[in-house]
């Protein structure tokens, strides 16, 4: 079905307004799956935060033109499906490769991220970057331990303290 000139430039602008925003992006080939699959990545994809959209080619290579992802123009062969993290940088790695698992049709091609063009066996090192939620709480446990450290230390203090005392009274008891 032929697509119209204005619904081109429309969603030339749209993909280019989502890859200004985006951390990182996923390309895929999404040749043999089914509708219903397709749903459920879409779901998926929503439910992660995750800008999910399938693009001609050529309006993808337009739409990409001076943002971070302009290097995906030379994996662009073939049906494409374009995955944008919109707050953490794995989460389109992750939806994609978790739908990869369950559906050996689909097929993930390349990834971007800060400009670079990646290879698609990298997908794991995108994958594997914690989220937003989870890098807050790797902080917050790495700053709470020398804290935590001190309270123990402190505490132990009076523990000794009253360790010797007893074996003390122990001592005078069996001496008794």
């Amino acid at each position: 079905m032929a697509i119209g000139l204005e619904d081109k430039k429309q969603i030339v602008s749209e993909v280019n307004e989502a890859a200004n925003s985006a951390l990182s992006a996923v390309l895929a080939d999404y040749r043999g799956v089914n509708v219903d699959d397709m749903t459920v990545l879409r779901k998926s994809a929503r439910d992660n935060r995750v800008y999910l959209r399938v693009v001609r080619n050529t309006l993808l290579k337009r739409a990409v033109v001076d943002t971070e992802f302009e290097c995906i123009q030379e994996a662009l062969v073939g049906p494409t499906i374009l995955a944008l993290s919109q707050e953490d940088p794995g989460a389109a790695a992750r939806v994609l490769k978790d739908f990869a698992k369950e559906n050996e049709d689909f097929e993930i091609r390349a990834l971007s991220v800060g400009g670079k063009l990646l290879d698609a066996n990298q997908i794991d090192v995108l994958a594997k970057l914690p989220s937003l939620d989870q890098a807050r709480a790797m902080l917050m446990s790495v700053m709470l331990a020398p804290v935590t450290k001190l309270t123990q230390t402190l505490n132990e203090v009076p523990s000794k303290v009253t360790r010797a005392v007893a074996a003390v009274r122990d001592q005078k008891q069996d001496a008794a």
